[in-house]
């Protein structure tokens, strides 16, 4: 059975060279729904713990604010980890697996954060 907030993910695969999204609470790595391939997506724990490192180390080099994006690129695809806020609650993470060769890394990001409000409805 499928969860709103997986068909709402679902839909985020429309975006050209998307293959996997996931939704993750960003302080547990707790997995909320996945899209698409899973393994593409990430982990939920290894989300959280990649964010929570990069955070820490940008407030030591005196970076202030919040994290927005954090995105990996290797020679066949692309890992975005884009920060949601919610009124309540731990922030999100979400979590988006691109094919290199197919996505538009800048356009896709702007798809992905853009419709993420989708998921939270």
């Amino acid at each position: 059975m499928t969860t709103a907030v997986e068909a709402s993910l679902a839909r985020l695969l429309d975006s050209p060279g998307v293959t996997g999204v996931a939704l993750v609470d960003a302080v547990t790595g707790l997995t909320y729904g996945v899209a698409g391939d899973s393994e593409e997506a990430a982990g939920g724990a290894e989300c959280a713990e990649l964010a929570a490192l990069i955070v820490e180390r940008l407030g030591r080099a005196g970076a202030e604010g919040e994290l927005e994006s954090v995105i990996t690129t290797s020679a066949r695809r692309h890992q975005v980890l884009l920060a949601v806020t919610r009124p309540a609650g731990d922030p999100l993470l979400l979590a988006a697996g691109m094919d290199r060769e197919r996505a538009n890394l800048a356009l896709a990001t702007r798809s992905l954060g853009d419709r993420v409000a989708e998921v939270l409805a």
